[in-house]
């Protein structure tokens, strides 16, 4: 059979695709665990964002696919169902599959007959996915497909959850990039691939959807599994990697094991950017940071979600930023977190949300203060209803929902208001701090490749600074008109096909 399997080209404010166009790593993971026999290609298309149309009429022309997947977030849902029906109209007879959070955690939304939808992969994909096409390809039973929906008359069928993989038995094969029929990933002008060594996180933060879809676990490949990716992703050009784990820092010595696995390997030639708990980093930072730089990691998002008690409270995310020995009301554990990675010449992308609940401007303007001072490049975000979570029931009980347009719901959008605070002055304030703590940290990434700032570089100005005049910088225009451009200019953005 012939496979065609897309990810969105629906891209994060945080990420411009000028910059930042990574791979999606579930594609080449399920890529890699159908049975060899079959024919499979991967198109990205955040490597098109402008050429969706005729990326795909000329896909399905040469691919000629039996099976088109999907995998879609909440935000890219209204895009995965247009690209839906333009497929249809290239490929009638072709079977449709979605699947990623969206699909996992709103599965009804694919249901109706409009969507033109016939499989819904639930949860994890590896092994439902590879079940379906057997199915297929031998005509039997779909019902004994765990994790799977499927048509089923003129309703859908949902077959029991598939229980979460342990992937210590070996079940989860390597990614298959060569499957790609799309290049360009990058970051900030160096190849980029993404690997995965664990999946899951015990935690419970309010805002989650990983614990919505598989539950509060964590499971972990072992290394040499884990060096073999890496290894796989450098023979294909990478040399930037992001590990894309839930949560890596859950067990801190397995991940100092890794980081001494990875230089014992000579693996440590590249760029490793990975996801991190303040805690674990205050706590384990003497030893576990320069073990890191060593390892080869320069880039480190941080998880600060917040500065403040009350909002950590409400975000469920008080134990992820605690410094040990301080109690259920301790200290928050960013600044000592950030300290020791800043000793060790790593960067910090400092995770923050703000826009919570109770947040008054204050409390919205601490947090971006502590931003200017302490983070490298800001990753600050809105709380966002996602399907499912926790914070999602919250914000409707109290009403503060402001905005139902899902393709809104990117992060950076502000779609619920506070108590005190309506929603598009919260974006407000945000956008107002991030263009400058971006532009702090600019030359520091672009020295790092200088045949890429040489080519990109003002681009890359002009992005952070898109809607913003010279006379709103020198005081002489309402800032309020630039945010509106810039506003205008991403709702534009946003249209791909």
């Amino acid at each position: 059979m012939n496979i065609l399997l897309l990810s969105m080209p629906d891209s994060f404010e945080h990420m411009p695709s000028v910059a930042i166009r990574m791979p999606n790593g579930a594609l080449a993971s399920l890529a890699g665990n159908v049975d060899p026999h079959h024919t499979v290609a991967i198109a990205d298309l955040i490597l098109v964002q402008r050429r969706v149309r005729e990326t795909l009429e000329r896909l399905v022309h040469e691919v000629q696919p039996d099976v088109i997947g999907l995998s879609v977030m909440t935000f890219q849902r209204h895009t995965a169902l247009r690209i839906i029906e333009l497929v249809r109209r290239l490929r009638p007879a072709a079977r449709v599959v979605v699947g990623g959070y969206d699909a996992s955690l709103a599965p009804d939304a694919y249901t109706h007959p409009s969507a033109g939808v016939d499989f819904i992969v639930r949860g994890e994909g590896e092994l439902t996915f590879r079940e379906l096409v057997r199915a297929l390809e031998r005509g039997t039973d779909l019902a004994t497909v765990a994790g799977l929906s499927f048509k089923c008359g003129a309703g859908f069928t949902h077959n029991p959850d598939r229980p979460v993989n342990g992937l210590d038995d070996g079940g989860v094969r390597l990614p298959n990039r060569a499957a790609r029929v799309l290049s360009g990933y990058t970051m900030v002008g160096r190849q980029v691939d993404v690997v995965e060594t664990s999946r899951g996180c015990t935690f419970d933060c309010s805002f989650c959807s990983i614990i919505e879809m598989r539950g509060r676990n964590f499971h972990t490949y072992d290394f040499h599994r884990v060096l073999a990716d890496i290894r796989d992703a450098r023979a294909h050009g990478a040399r930037a990697i992001f590990l894309v784990d839930d949560n890596i820092t859950l067990n801190v010595r397995r991940f100092e094991g890794l980081c001494r696995a990875i230089i014992e390997a000579g693996l440590n030639d590249l760029d490793y950017t990975v996801q991190a708990m303040t805690s674990a980093i205050a706590n384990h930072g003497r030893t576990l940071a320069p073990l890191m730089r060593q390892a080869g990691f320069r880039y480190v998002f941080l998880g600060i979600e917040n500065i403040l008690e009350e909002d950590l409270e409400f975000l469920r995310a008080e134990a992820k930023n605690r410094r040990r020995g301080e109690g259920a009301s301790g200290g928050n554990a960013a600044v000592t977190a950030i300290e020791y990675l800043h000793a060790n010449k790593m960067y910090v992308v400092g995770g923050l949300i703000v826009g919570n609940p109770q947040d008054t401007r204050e409390a919205i303007e601490a947090n971006l203060a502590f931003a200017r001072r302490y983070v490298d490049v800001p990753y600050i975000q809105h709380p966002t209803p996602y399907p499912r979570t926790p914070m999602t029931k919250t914000f409707r009980e109290q009403g503060l929902i402001t905005n139902e347009r899902l393709e809104d719901y990117d992060g950076t959008t502000a779609v619920v208001r506070t108590a005190h605070l309506d929603s598009d002055e919260i974006e407000f304030l945000r956008w107002r701090a991030d263009r400058w703590i971006k532009l702090k940290h600019l030359p520091v990434a672009l020295i790092h490749t200088p045949l890429f700032a040489l080519r990109n570089g003002l681009k890359m100005l002009r992005y952070t600074f898109r809607g913003t005049t010279i006379r709103s910088i020198l005081g002489l225009e309402d800032e309020r008109k630039s945010f509106e451009r810039y506003r205008a200019l991403r709702r534009a953005e946003r249209v791909y096909l």
